[in-house]
């Protein structure tokens, strides 16, 4: 490896390899590499043979024949700023990316309707509802939007109306307000339902809740259900607890962990393999038991464990307060301040990465938590929440200077949010037992248990609340195995 070694000279190695190949063939040099600016300078003293190649294809001309087993003088002579080991995988391609390089082949002589916002484009930046309304032999006849929108602009909460949308021209329904399922009127004139929206990793934001009522829906319309998958941008790590059932909603659909580590894909073959879409379909409707019509078209060349910013995929904020792939990583643990009087930082700049209140101790919380959790650099911070039109209206705090601490991961592969979150909440409650409060119907909600809270407020240690969470983590590791599609 040579990314470590500060030296501009060549560095030898004397190596052993075997020659397979004939007079005019080439063979690979490694995979997954590149070497766009590099030479490379094979002497083998033994048959007096030099060859000498530019890397820009990772193949090496070779003029010999058979095989043969030699002692070879390998000479890498690099630029100074590149290395030629530098890993360099293919594009990671998302669903969409998928169907568009296959030219829609899948979605012929199809009417469609599309469940997205404007996390919905390909690598070009192309809108898939354009890109579908323009593919020859599909019909795109609705656009469905989530919380949000299907632009993403509609602070968090707020309902959205149905509308026509201008560039198609055709029909958009709100899936958050007065409907959160697509409609048996909605969904009459279509073949198929399709779901493509970047989630971000934990049970309460609502879009896998949007998907796993569409997918409902879809079962009970007899309809064909796609999930053009994307990236789970927080990626393989999972985090209890688990919901209780009695704590179902729209924040927590079905029992899964919180930080639950699986694509939208895997989810919607999950929620389809475990019967859980019989608990949220429309008991008006009539059911299909025999259904089976759930497609996932994967990401290509994505490693499970890989986060967003390691993907090459452009983040696009899946929603007003999640402007960075960076704020995502703290959001299932920092979220959980919204069911306290605690800021999570709402109404500033920085949402999810500021946390604080005007009688907190800055000083002391940082003290208590920065060994707590690898992966996290805390700094003491003051801040002032304002209203932020289409972002954060009427935030915790507003106007008022609020002592607290501003949070960056520092490495996405150590960092725990949920252990995190549950830190914060325990070092809260120790150090500000008569300010801090949490609402316990909506820390049930968020969390989806009840023993959370009363683990804390009865000021267990923090070790056996972990213990507890990791209890529910395994048990969900192992329910989610057979449905994961990526390595």
């Amino acid at each position: 490896q040579q990314k470590n070694n500060k030296s501009k000279s060549p560095q030898f190695s004397q190596i052993w390899v075997t020659f397979n190949f004939e007079a005019t063939g080439t063979i690979p040099l490694w995979n997954n590499t590149t070497c766009t600016t590099a030479i490379v300078l094979l002497y083998c003293p033994a048959k007096k043979l030099t060859i000498v190649s530019h890397l820009a294809s990772r193949r090496l001309s070779l003029q010999t024949f058979g095989p043969q087993r030699v002692p070879v003088i390998l000479s890498l002579m690099l630029l100074p700023a590149l290395s030629l080991f530098s890993q360099s995988p293919q594009p990671v391609r998302t669903g969409l990316d998928q169907v568009v390089a296959d030219s829609f082949r899948v979605f012929q002589g199809k009417r469609v309707g599309l469940i997205t916002n404007q996390t919905g484009v390909d690598r070009s930046g192309r809108h898939i509802a354009d890109l579908f309304h323009q593919a020859a032999g599909v019909k795109l006849v609705a656009l469905f939007g989530p919380e949000h929108g299907i632009r993403g602009d509609a602070e968090a909460g707020a309902q959205v109306g149905s509308y026509t949308d201008s560039a198609t021209g055709v029909p958009v329904y709100s899936l958050y307000g007065a409907h959160n399922r697509p409609t048996p009127e909605m969904l009459a004139d279509l073949d198929a339902l399709v779901f493509d929206i970047q989630d971000v990793g934990a049970r309460f934001y609502t879009y896998i809740s949007t998907m796993a009522l569409a997918l409902a829906a879809a079962a009970q319309a007899d309809l064909e259900f796609y999930v053009l998958d994307r990236p789970n941008p927080l990626g393989d790590r999972v985090e209890g607890p688990v919901l209780a059932a009695e704590h179902r909603s729209f924040v927590g659909i079905h029992p899964i962990a919180l930080q639950h580590g699986m694509t939208v894909g895997e989810l919607a073959r999950l929620f389809w393999g475990e019967d859980w879409i019989a608990a949220v379909q429309d008991s008006g409707g009539s059911q299909s038991p025999a259904w089976s019509k759930l497609q996932v078209i994967p990401v290509a060349n994505w490693r499970r464990q890989q986060v967003y910013s390691a993907t090459g995929l452009a983040w696009i904020p899946p929603s007003p307060n999640m402007p960075t792939a960076a704020t995502a990583l703290l959001y299932p643990g920092v979220c959980l301040l919204e069911a306290t009087n605690v800021s999570e930082g709402r109404g500033t700049a920085a949402p999810f990465s500021l946390i604080g209140a005007p009688w907190l101790d800055a000083e002391a919380l940082a003290l208590r938590l920065q060994n707590a959790v690898a992966g996290i650099a805390l700094e003491p911070a003051t801040f002032v929440p304002v209203d932020l039109p289409g972002k954060a209206m009427n935030p915790k705090y507003e106007g008022q200077t609020c002592a607290g601490l501003a949070l960056r991961v520092t490495d996405p592969e150590k960092f725990a949010a949920v252990k995190f979150g549950v830190a914060l909440l325990h070092s809260l409650h120790q150090l500000h037992p008569a300010e801090f409060r949490m609402r316990a119907d909506g820390m049930a909600r968020l969390a989806g248990v009840r023993w959370l809270q009363e683990m804390i407020e009865a000021n267990a240690p923090l070790t056996e609340i972990w213990q507890r969470l990791e209890e529910e983590t395994e048990s969900f590791r192992r329910l989610r195995q057979k449905y994961l599609l990526y390595e």
